[in-house]
């Protein structure tokens, strides 16, 4: 048969899981695996939130709306933009790799603009979308090119993915608005902020008056959910919300209907308040222990942190993949995350800082 081949590689991390399974396999010993980007601290508590579930309601058992249940919208209003905006503005999507690859394709832009240093799945997703791809150094870089840029979208991770960087707020904002006015289209993917905050956050409400900005967010990370494959898009821009409806229903025909629902209770119920909080409490202190650790021993790469802290979920260290196998413990190549600097890049590994720190510092005492 005829293939239409996308040119698009599989993820590096996924190749690298398979290789330390079948190092450890052959030699009987547990690696630590710090390749993948799994909450790991501590699961969120979730037997008493399933226990007011009917699994015998029509809810559960119809399809869905294919923009989401209405229930789900409203608490993500309630919980991200203090109920300021329409539920019209909020589509459910597959988790934030579904929702990313729907906002790419439904877009008409010249270009999509990815950090220095990117979440490969970005570019290859774009490649099976046919979208070129360009790329920024910082954000003066982008404001220094703006009428270059204006018919072009910027992707915005912050805390960034792989460098774990936290860029100030007020720069954040201005930038955005700054491209916004300027007619760019900024794609907010921020899936880790909300490990580190919660319902008092308000920057999602300040992205409200610019209709050039699309929010993807995810529950993978903020809490905990990545096998329920969960996650919303939102924009006040209502051509886009059309067409992207469209593409969502005939992509989907409605979203799974117990991970909706689960989500809605851990946001809005009181059972999912003190669940969400106790695994944000756990997780948080968790990562900053490692952060920690690593800072003390020498080998957080510090040179990525001169204008961002490092806050997690992932860090950069001074170690390479290979360097950080021979001590059992799994991550990727910095060079896998940029298109500019990989020579220099592959002297670093990016690893995920949320694990139980006990075991974390077990196997980098080894160093």
């Amino acid at each position: 048969m005829q293939i239409r081949k996308s040119g698009a590689k599989y993820s590096a991390i996924v190749g690298i899981g398979e290789k330390i399974r079948k190092q450890s396999l052959e030699t009987s010993e547990e690696y630590l695996l710090l390749n993948r980007g799994v909450n790991a601290v501590c699961h969120i508590e979730l037997d008493s939130i399933i226990k007011d579930i009917d699994f015998n309601s029509n809810d559960m058992q119809v399809y869905p709306p294919s923009q989401g249940r209405q229930e789900l919208r409203q608490a993500i209003n309630n919980h991200y933009f203090n109920n300021k905006t329409s539920l019209s503005n909020i589509s459910v999507s597959g988790g934030g790799m579904s929702a990313l690859d729907l906002v790419f394709q439904t877009l008409d832009v010249d270009q999509i603009i990815l950090p220095e240093f990117y979440w490969g799945s970005y570019f290859q997703v774009m490649t099976i979308r046919d979208i070129e791809s360009g790329t920024y150094t910082d954000f003066d870089n982008l404001l220094n090119r703006l009428d270059e840029i204006k018919n072009s979208a910027v992707i915005i991770c912050d805390p960034n993915n792989p460098i774990g960087n936290k860029v100030d707020d007020e720069n954040l904002l201005k930038t955005i608005k700054l491209l916004n006015d300027n007619g760019t289209t900024v794609i907010v993917d921020c899936p880790y902020r909300r490990i580190f905050c919660d319902q008092e956050d308000t920057f999602f409400q300040n992205l409200l008056d610019f209709e050039n900005v699309i929010i993807v967010e995810s529950f993978s990370k903020s809490i905990g959910l990545s096998g329920q494959r969960l996650g919303f898009i939102h924009s006040t821009n209502t051509d886009f919300n059309t067409e992207l409806g469209i593409r969502l229903m005939y992509a989907t025909n409605g979203i799974n209907a117990f991970s909706q629902i689960l989500v809605t209770q851990i946001l809005m119920s009181e059972k999912g308040k003190q669940s969400r909080k106790q695994f944000k409490e756990t997780t948080v202190k968790g990562i900053r222990q490692n952060i920690e650790y690593l800072n003390k021993k020498g080998l957080l790469a510090s040179e990525f942190y001169k204008e961002g802290k490092a806050i997690g979920i992932f860090v950069v260290v001074n170690k390479s993949e290979e360097e950080l196998l021979e001590k059992k413990i799994g991550s990727v190549s910095l060079s896998y995350f940029t298109k500019t600097k990989k020579n220099e890049a592959a002297k670093y590994a990016r690893i995920c800082v949320s694990v139980p720190s006990d075991k974390f510092e077990s196997y980098f005492k080894k160093f």
